[in-house]
Parts: C-alpha cells; structure tokens; sequence
C-alpha cells in the first residue's frame, strides 16, 4: 500500500505539477523572450573585421606570389654563357664530311681536331639566372655586351652566320697559302656610286692597283698610300677566265674623310686552284673556329698525319694571313674540350692567360700565334718534342 500510495500520490501530483512547472516555464521563457531577442540583433549586425595582422599575410602573401611568377616568367637583360657543342673538324657531322676536298687528292686521319664553342641563352629569367650562376657552371652577363639595342634575333643570325663563313674562307685562305698554293685577290664588295662601281664586278680578281702588283688584300691598302682625291690610277683586273684589262679611274673623296684616293672595294683573298675546299657545318655562328677548320685543311691535303691518333681540341679566329686571335668564352671552351675526350688544346696566345686559369687538370695548353705555329706544334706532338705552352 505504501507503494501503491505513494506511486498514486506521484500520480495525482503528476497531474497538477506540470501545468505549475509549464506555467513558470513560459513566464521564464516570456519573460527571457525580450532579452534574447534585444542580444541577437546586435550579433546579426556585427561582421568580423581583418585585423593588421591578417591583412599583413595577405600583403605579403601577395607580394611573395607576385615575386614567384616574376622570377619565373619575366626575361632580365642578361645572359647565360657556358661550355657549348664541340665538333670534329676531321669528322662527320649528319653523315657528311665536316670539311672536304673535291678535285684534289685528300687524306683520312684516325685523330681529332675538335672547334669548340660557348653556349649563349639569351631567354633568361631572374630565377633562371640565379640557379646557372650558383651552378658555377655558367656565367651571367649583361645582355648589350653582346647585343646591340634594339638589334633583333634575325639581325644577330645573319651577323653570326656572315662571320662563320668569313672564317671558313679565310681559313682556306691561310691553310692554301701555308701548303704553298697560289692566292689572288678579289673584289669581294664595292660601294655604290664609288670609282670602282663604273668599272669592277664582285668577284674580279685584282691584278694591280697604281702600277703595283697585287697579291694579297693588304696591297691595295698599300698602293693607295700617298694618293689624292681627284687623282687618276691605273687598275688591272681580270673578269671571269677573260684577259686582264687596264682601265684610269679618278680616285675619290673617302666618306668618312681622310687625305688619301678612295676607290670603293673591299678587296679579299681567295684561293687560286683548280679544286674546291668544303666546309659543312650547321647551327654554328661567329668566327672563333677559324683555325681548328685552317688545320683540318692542312690536314686533309697532307699525308704527312699530324693528329697521329691523339685528341686534339682548340679555337682561334684566324685572318687570311695565317694569324690566330684571340677569342671570347676561352674559359668555357677548355672546360667542353676535356669533358668530351680532348687531351691538348691549341690556345690562341693572347688568351693563354684565361685559358690557364680556367683550364682542367690533364688538359695541356699549347700556345700559338699563327698556323704555322699550330702546325709545327702538332708536328712536335707527334714527334715527342717539346712545344711553347701556355705555363711559359
């Protein structure tokens, strides 16, 4: 009964509790009503603000995104010089002879004659150049010490390929001459509207010049030395397989002034024989190869066998006379020579200083100044006898 009582005394009190407890509830919650309503909106209206801080990593955020794309995609005027492509002057390069003799009897070797080149990027970006100057492999430069402004990449093409064919044509020149072949002098370009316009051909071979023979360019300089504008020369010259003819031309004024008669010819050396001397080398520009190509000549047209089997590598501009000068990039080229199997490198002599300096170990240094020089310094190579080296 006690429980029974008791569970109908929870019930009856079940029955009027709730309606109190429902009562006090809502006065509660009428009551609460006004102060939670009057605290929300205020918490509606108020947005969160960027603090300094936040707009500090959002500015720099920006500026490091900014920089990124900067560094990675923007060119900077400079370039990328390193060890480029070298090349077998005795060789084959896409199945064909680099250099090659037709009409005249030539000979093979089993040694190498490597030109050497520089590599030179010019699509350079800020984080480009950085990573090839920390590699220690490459050097950065400005990019007018080897472009002029506002000269284009077409412009810089012909330039460089005008300069690769003017040393293979000396080249030949100066490899002829040394194997003792005849040379003539041409008229290689002349100036409009000049004296030589009204009488000469690209091409004419230059017989005399004021009653003095010609046999190599530098004697027209030489035969024009005392003479005046105004004044009448005698010229020889020969066209084609015709006689030569002798005709009076009045000496003009030079454009840029001076005292001396001016003809208007650039004059040139070619070889004078029956055969013909081919050079065939693609993608490769200036005039730094001068005398590897001069020695592959010799080479070719020589049984005597001065490479000998020895890898020989080496760089030098060459004129028709026969000089080597210097050249750019020396300290790149001996680093390409060694890491493709060269263990002597002909040096021009004027560039012996930075070539030892940059040189790798076990990669000797021959010093020459002309073709004669690299000749005879092949020839002691081959002999076992001592040659002049860039150490002294």
């Amino acid at each position: 009964m006690a429980v029974s009582e008791s569970g109908d005394m929870k019930s009856a009190s079940g029955a009027t509790g709730p309606d109190t407890a429902d009562d006090n509830a809502a006065g509660e919650s009428a009551a609460a009503a006004p102060s939670g309503d009057g605290d929300a909106e205020p918490k509606r209206r108020r947005r969160l603000r960027p603090t300094r801080r936040t707009w500090t990593i959002v500015f720099s955020s920006a500026l490091v995104v900014a920089f990124v794309l900067v560094g990675s995609f923007v060119k900077v005027p400079y370039v990328a010089l390193g060890p480029g492509p070298t090349y077998d002057t005795l060789g084959d390069v896409d199945g064909e002879h680099v250099v090659s003799i037709d009409g005249e009897r030539s000979y093979d070797t089993d040694g190498q004659l490597r030109m050497t080149t520089v590599s030179l990027n010019d699509d350079v970006t800020l984080f480009g150049a950085l990573g090839l100057w920390v590699s220690g492999r490459y050097a950065v430069a400005p990019r007018e010490e080897y472009f002029r402004p506002g000269q284009t990449d077409e412009e810089v093409r012909k330039e460089n390929v005008a300069q690769f064919r003017s040393s293979q044509s000396n080249a030949e020149v100066a490899a002829l001459r040394t194997l003792g072949y005849p040379v003539k002098v041409v008229a290689d370009e002349i100036v409009d509207d000049s004296p030589a316009s009204r009488v000469l051909e690209p091409g004419d071979q230059l017989v005399s010049v004021n009653g003095k023979r010609v046999s190599g360019m530098r004697d027209v300089t030489a035969a024009l030395e005392n003479t005046r504008p105004g004044q009448r020369i005698d010229l020889t010259y020969r066209r084609g397989e015709q006689q030569p003819r002798t005709v009076q031309i009045e000496l003009a004024r030079h454009p840029e002034g001076g005292k001396q008669g001016f003809i208007g010819v650039q004059p040139a050396d070619r070889a004078d024989v029956p055969f013909t001397v081919d050079i065939s080398l693609e993608d490769v520009g200036g005039p730094s190869a001068g005398a590897m190509f001069a020695l592959a000549i010799v080479e070719r047209l020589e049984q005597e066998n001065l490479v000998d089997g020895r890898h020989i590598a080496g760089t030098g501009e060459i004129d028709s006379q026969g000089n080597v000068g210097p050249i750019g990039g020396i300290s790149f080229k001996v680093v390409a020579a060694k890491e493709d199997g060269a263990t002597t490198f002909l040096v021009p002599e004027r560039n012996c200083a930075e070539a030892a300096s940059a040189a790798p170990e076990g990669l000797r240094l021959v010093r020459v100044g002309t073709l004669e020089d690299a000749v005879s310094a092949l020839r002691n190579l081959r002999d076992g006898k001592p040659v002049p080296t860039c150490a002294g």
